[in-house]
């Protein structure tokens, strides 16, 4: 079994890789087996000499690699036939702009792992880029926040070395009495939570939340039941919200009356109610300033989310009256940070707890005979076929 660690190709550059070296080496001695080329790159947070330092083979030609493992989706013309591969291909919910490249995957007889697929028997994803995602969003919650208030500057994440880094910068820094509401207990509201409790921002209740003053910057995290209620008044637990959203509606304005700052880091499911909407961000008592919407679903539960922003320009400004955006110094806006590739401006701590897991949970069903189920889960495509499990990707493959 020959593994290759192929080439980032898509623009803007990502700078991440699933397996960093010493990572590589560790494969290597658990699974003598395995065979390991690793793709040149000129972009890679390491550089090819930290490969050929450790002894890996760095070469231009991967043809002779049975599994080929990227981050980012291989542009068409790159997919070797016959081959398997693992990256994100954003695809499986039927997004239009990836179409060409599900197409291609069967026409190259190429059997497909996305990342996203590679889940447990409850059907939990086991790995992701998910907690970077969120200590990069409550990093620049704070950025834009001291932008917009003239309070401070502190540096773009992708600018600093790592996590403690972001954090000691954050420590320096003066904040008002605020409220920041944080949504979502998934690895994406757990990563900002990471930083939330790394700065000594005093965790509080929903109720003491919603109810009370302080003098000192607090926040709260809440998940679905908090901001959303069922329509007939009956609490019935999380997997009642999750069998049956049709029957809820948002309970979200309670906290836009209070919060300063929202940090959007849930998942949003098929038919969930909107989270934050228009009306709420239009009314006089909304209080909500600043939002940084990790989870970045564009034009979805987060009213103000209209585009996907990028690292290099990461805030706009929101006008809730006209449903446009501004420049985020205007008076009346909301300052919106949407980037959708956060974990970018980590590229070193991302790719280290990537490639954790996917040597922890991918790795070692290629050696058990996939005891787990792990690899026939995950696969998407196999002869040239959508498999079973995503059939229901064929109409959007034919174009329907």
């Amino acid at each position: 079994m020959t593994f290759g660690i192929i080439k980032e190709r898509k623009n803007p550059p990502d700078r991440r890789v699933v397996f960093t070296p010493e990572e590589l080496v560790r494969l290597k001695k658990q699974f003598p087996e395995a065979n390991i080329k690793v793709e040149t790159s000129d972009i890679r947070v390491f550089p090819d000499s930290s490969y050929t330092d450790l002894g890996l083979e760095v070469t231009n030609d991967m043809s002779a690699c049975d599994v080929l493992i990227g981050v980012k989706e291989v542009p068409v013309e790159a997919l070797l036939p016959n081959k398997k591969y693992f990256f994100f291909s954003h695809t499986i919910k039927k997004q239009p702009y990836n179409r060409k490249l599900l197409q291609a995957v069967l026409d190259k007889n190429i059997d497909l792992y996305d990342h996203e697929t590679i889940v447990d028997e409850q059907n939990r994803r086991l790995i992701g880029f998910g907690r970077y995602a969120g200590i990069v969003g409550a990093y620049n919650a704070f950025r834009g926040f001291g932008i917009k208030y003239e309070l401070f500057n502190i540096p773009k994440a992708e600018t600093l070395k790592g996590i403690d880094e972001l954090i000691s910068k954050l420590k320096r820094q003066v904040l008002p009495p605020i409220k920041i509401v944080l949504t979502g207990k998934g690895k994406v509201g757990m990563g900002a939570k990471e930083i939330l409790d790394a700065i000594k921002i005093k965790e509080v209740s929903v109720e003491n939340f919603l109810t009370k003053l302080y003098s000192e910057p607090v926040y709260v995290q809440i998940d679905v039941l908090d901001y959303n209620k069922r329509k007939d008044g009956q609490q019935l637990g999380n997997q009642d919200f999750y069998k049956n959203p049709l029957e809820y509606v948002s309970d979200f304005e309670r906290f836009t009356k209070v919060a300063d700052v929202l940090i959007a880091g849930h998942f949003y499911g098929n038919n969930a109610p909107y989270i934050l909407t228009q009306e709420m961000l239009k009314k006089s008592d909304c209080k909500i300033k600043v939002v940084a919407d990790i989870s970045c679903d564009v034009n979805g539960p987060i009213a103000c989310t209209i585009k996907a922003s990028t690292i290099a320009d990461p805030f706009f400004g929101y006008l809730p009256f006209e449903n446009k955006e501004v420049p985020f110094s205007h008076p009346a806006s909301i300052m919106v940070m949407s980037v959708d590739n956060l974990p970018c401006e980590l590229p070193k701590d991302a790719s280290e707890g990537f490639g954790e897991m996917f040597m922890q949970h991918v790795i070692p069903a290629f050696f058990n005979g996939d005891k787990d189920g792990i690899l026939q889960r995950a696969k998407m495509t196999e002869n040239g076929k959508l498999t079973p499990r995503f059939s229901y990707l064929q109409e959007y493959v034919e174009g329907k």
